[in-house]
């Protein structure tokens, strides 16, 4: 069995190899935290939590690395009087946290904030200009402070988006002024009139602070080493972040990552998310009222590469299916008994190949619901034997995935008021039904249980009680 993951500097799909053999390193830009989390967010991080499960199962160990850019334009400009910077990005940064842990996400291994990094940042640019790479703008010009990107000194920039460097548009994050190239990106940012003293470090070149791209170059060479093996996030940062990112490590001499990794994004019934359309779904909304399992089935079910349409229909169907992998899981359970679920079973053939072709997620769905669909078969002709088999495949390749409806992180989540009630109303209907058939009144017994099939509830009497569960096959 080979893993294949789609690189986007290759432009195609190519066999995963660890650098180091059994020990996987894993770099994924994390949020920029001037706002809280929208549900892009929580698609994108998904994307590499599902990835980063699949190699530890492929590969064992995984150093997995998402920082916090906690120092940034958008940063400073919604900060306020009552809420400096930093105030606002520690409190976003703890909204993001909320929101991943919600649905499930595994935390980091690291999560470094590029505020606690300046000092690398430090040493990569003065490494790139000791090069002939990068540039101060001169001291008498208004950039003076600033710190250049030379990319008509790397021949190799634009390799990972495949464009030509005339055909690029200029790079908006500084003071033209003070480039030789409007395309020259900033590596630092001396401090201009206005800004927070508190957002400037010292450095050669005077007060300021660091540009967006080197933080990560910076970030993922300090907890990963010179080289490792996966850098990934959304696709709108293949340019110019992750572009530039490549040139001025690989210029510095670092070989940097050997696979880049993209997911898409996220529209909202047809349209992209844009808060002028009104249609920008903040993750809150999208928990709101919602179990996180479905949120994140929801999320997770699509291609991570293909365009993610977020609609109140995909929510529904990924509650529906949920809950036909828990009625069987249940009913498994009930029928054969927790001793069952000690069996060793191999993972479905057809899974692992799934996950192994680009993390093929929607093929391995379609393994679950065709072995639940099995194992329900089963248990209605009491084969024990393929029921117990396929309640263990289930339950692993549902674990795998982050969606087993029986982990005790999802029922916390769904203990609550609602289904405390429906659970009291059901039990009620059950009880009228037990003393119905008791007095031989068969025709109020049937009445009860047609009731509760109307409401997508099935009845199962066994020797000891009656148990229920939704019409989830």
């Amino acid at each position: 069995m080979t893993l294949r993951l789609y690189d986007t500097q290759a432009q195609a799909a190519r066999e995963f190899v660890p650098r180091v053999p059994g020990d996987v390193s894993v770099y994924v830009c994390g949020p920029t935290v001037q706002s809280g989390p929208h549900i892009g967010h929580l698609r994108g991080a998904l994307s590499f939590d599902i990835l980063r499960r699949w190699l530890a199962h492929r590969f064992g160990r995984v150093t997995f690395v998402r920082n916090v850019t906690d120092i940034d334009d958008k940063v400073l400009a919604n900060a306020t009087d009552a809420e400096p910077w930093w105030a606002l990005a520690y409190r976003m940064e703890l909204a993001f946290t909320r929101a991943y842990s919600a649905i499930g996400i595994l935390p980091p291994t690291y999560e470094p904030r590029a505020t606690a990094s300046i000092p690398q940042m430090l040493e990569l640019i003065e490494r790139l200009i000791e090069a002939g790479h990068a540039y101060a703008a001169d001291e008498d010009s208004d950039a003076a402070g600033d710190v250049y990107f030379d990319v008509r000194s790397w021949g190799a920039y634009g390799s990972l988006t495949h464009q030509s460097l005339d055909a690029m548009e200029p790079a908006a994050d500084a003071d033209p002024r003070g480039k030789r190239d409007p395309r020259d990106f900033a590596l630092w940012k001396g401090a201009k009139p206005g800004e927070p003293s508190s957002a400037t470090w010292t450095s050669p070149w005077g007060a300021g602070r660091p540009g967006w791209h080197i933080e990560c170059s910076a970030m993922s060479r300090r907890y990963l080493g010179a080289e490792f093996d996966i850098h990934g996030g959304g696709l709108d940062l293949r340019f110019p972040h992750h572009e530039n990112e490549l040139a001025q490590s690989t210029a510095a001499g670092d070989a940097f990552a050997r696979y880049w990794v993209h997911n898409g994004l996220v529209t909202v019934d047809g349209q992209k998310m844009s808060k002028s359309l009104g249609n920008f779904v903040l993750a809150d909304d999208a928990l709101r009222g919602r179990d996180p399992l479905v949120v994140r089935y929801a999320l997770g079910a699509a291609h991570y590469r293909s365009s993610l349409d977020v609609t109140d229909r995909a929510f529904d169907e990924a509650e529906s299916a949920l809950e036909r992998i828990r009625t069987f899981l249940e009913r498994a359970e009930r029928m054969l008994g927790t001793a069952s679920w000690l069996t060793v079973a191999p993972l479905p053939d057809a899974f692992a190949d799934a996950m192994d072709d680009d993390l093929g997620v929607p093929q391995a769905l379609a393994v679950i619901h065709d072995t639940v669909r099995a194992g329900n078969s089963a248990l209605d002709e009491g084969d024990r034997d393929a029921a117990a088999r396929a309640s263990i495949e289930v339950g692993r390749m549902v674990g795998i995935l982050g969606i087993n409806p029986l982990d005790p992180q999802w029922r916390a989540s769904s203990d609550s008021a609602e289904s405390a009630a429906l659970e009291t109303l059901v039990q009620t209907m059950i009880g009228q039904r037990a003393q119905a058939r008791a007095d031989k009144d068969w025709a109020s017994a049937d009445r009860v249980r047609d009731a509760l099939t109307a409401a997508g509830i099935v009845l199962e009497d066994t020797p000891d009680a009656t148990h229920w569960s939704f019409d989830g096959r």
